[in-house]
C-alpha cells in the first residue's frame, strides 16, 4: 500500500493508507504478507497536536499509527522507481525479503494508492509522477513472469478512473473513485488537527469493509452497489473487462482477507496414505524402485488428529507452515502517496 504524497496538508492520504492497512490486518492478513509505504510521517509532524498518532475520523476513537505497524518504505524510499522495482521484483540482491514481493502464478493481489492524480497519471513525493501506462506496463511484465494469479487495483484520487484506462493484461480488476475531470474529495475535516482526515471514496469502502469478518460470503458486487455519485461526490468506476470471474462470484475477502483452509484426517489414513505410496514404488516385477529414480507426485498436506487442544493447535500450524512453503503467498501493499495493497495468495 503505498501512500505517496507529502506535507502536513495531505493528512488525509496518510489516515487512507493506515486505515486500509488495520483493516486487512483485521481480516486475517499479517505483516509478513503487507508491503506498507509511506512518503511522509504525519504521526511525527511537529505541526500534529496529537503526536505519535494519526486519525481517520474526527472522534479520534482508533489510533492507526500505534505500536503495531511495520513500516516497509519511507520518505525518499517512496519513488516510482522503487515501486515499479518492487512489482517486477528487480530489487537489489541486498533487499531483504520483508521488502519484496513474493508472489507466483497463484498469488491474489490487492494494490491501493492514494493521493494526488490527474489525467492518466498519479503523483509520488510531489515531484515526480506514474503514469497509467507505466502501472500497466508493469502488471503485464508481472502477468508474462508468471508473477500473480488475479490482481485487484483500487485508487482513490482526481480522475482516478483514468490510472486503470491503459491496462492490458488478464485477470485485473479495477475500482477508481472518480472518472476524467472530476475530482474526488475529502470526507470531513478534524477541527483539532485542522486539516481533513479521510477522503470520501476510501472512507466509504473502509465503513463497508467494518461489517464483515474474515469468513464473510460477500461477494465484490455487493460493495459496488453501494457506490454512487450521491454518496461519493464524484462517479466511482469499475473496470472488470479483464477480470476473469462474475464479480457476483468474487469474495471481499479474496483480496481483503487471508484465511488458510486446512484438512485433518486421523493417523491411521495418514499411516495408510504413506504405505500406499510406497508400494506405488515397486515396478511390475516386484522390484524396488530407487527413490531418485521415481517420478515426483503431489501430495495433500495431513497432518494426525490428536486429542489434545494444544496439539491440534501445533498440528493446524505445522500445515500452515507447509502451505507457506508449498504456496507463494501475496502481500498487502500500501502506498502512501497514496497506498498499495498486495494481497493473499489462493490456492487453485
Amino acid at each position: 500500500m503505498p501512500r505517496q504524497s507529502r506535507f502536513w496538508f495531505n493528512y488525509r492520504h496518510m489516515a487512507n493508507t493506515l486505515a486500509m492497512y488495520r483493516t486487512v490486518k483485521r481480516l486475517g492478513i499479517p505483516d509478513s504478507q503487507i508491503i506498507l509505504m509511506l512518503a511522509d510521517d504525519a504521526a511525527c509532524n511537529p505541526r500534529n497536536p496529537f503526536p505519535a498518532t494519526v486519525y481517520s475520523s474526527s472522534e479520534r476513537k482508533v489510533d492507526l499509527y500505534g505500536d503495531q505497524i511495520e513500516v516497509d518504505y519511507k520518505g525518499e524510499e517512496v519513488s516510482v522507481e522503487t515501486f515499479l522495482r518492487l512489482l517486477s521484483g528487480r530489487l537489489p540482491e541486498s533487499t531483504p525479503a520483508s521488502k519484496r514481493l513474493l508472489t507466483d502464478s497463484r498469488s491474489n493481489i490487492f494494490v491501493y494508492m492514494t493521493g494526488h492524480g490527474g489525467d492518466e497519471f498519479l503523483k509520488f513525493q510531489d515531484n515526480e509522477e506514474i503514469s497509467a501506462h507505466d502501472i500497466a506496463d508493469a502488471f503485464g511484465g508481472m502477468w508474462a513472469k508468471r508473477r500473480y494469479n488475479e490482481i485487484f487495483f483500487m485508487v482513490d484520487t482526481c480522475q482516478a478512473n483514468t490510472l486503470y484506462s491503459q491496462f492490458y493484461s488478464p485477470n485485473i480488476l479495477a475500482a477508481g473513485s472518480s472518472k476524467k475531470d472530476q475530482n474526488s474529495y475529502s470526507h470531513h475535516a478534524d477541527n483539532d488537527i485542522g486539516v481533513a482526515v479521510v477522503d470520501r471514496y476510501s472512507h466509504h469502502v473502509l465503513t463497508f469493509l467494518e461489517t464483515i469478518n474474515k469468513t464473510s460470503p460477500i461477494p465484490l458486487q455487493n460493495l459496488f452497489d453501494t457506490m454512487s455519485y450521491e454518496v461519493i461526490r464524484s462517479t466511482p468506476g469499475v473496470r472488470s473487462d479483464l477480470f476473469g470471474r462474475p464479480l457476483t462470484e468474487t469474495l471481499l475477502t479474496d483480496f481483503f482477507g487471508g484465511v488458510s483452509q486446512v484438512e485433518l484426517c486421523d493417523a491411521d489414513e495418514t499411516g495408510a496414505v504413506l504405505e500406499g505410496e510406497e508400494a506405488e514404488a515397486e515396478d511390475e516385477e516386484g522390484e524396488q524402485v530407487p527413490r531418485s529414480s521415481r517420478a515426483p507426485r503431489r501430495r495433500r498436506a495431513r497432518a494426525p488428529l490428536v486429542a489434545s487442544a494444544t496439539g491440534a493447535r501445533d498440528a493446524v500450524g505445522g500445515l500452515k507452515r507447509e502451505q507457506q512453503m508449498l504456496v507463494a503467498l501475496g502481500a498487502v501493499g500500501l502506498l502512501h502517496v497514496g497506498g498499495m495493497v498486495l494481497a493473499r495468495a489462493k490456492r487453485r
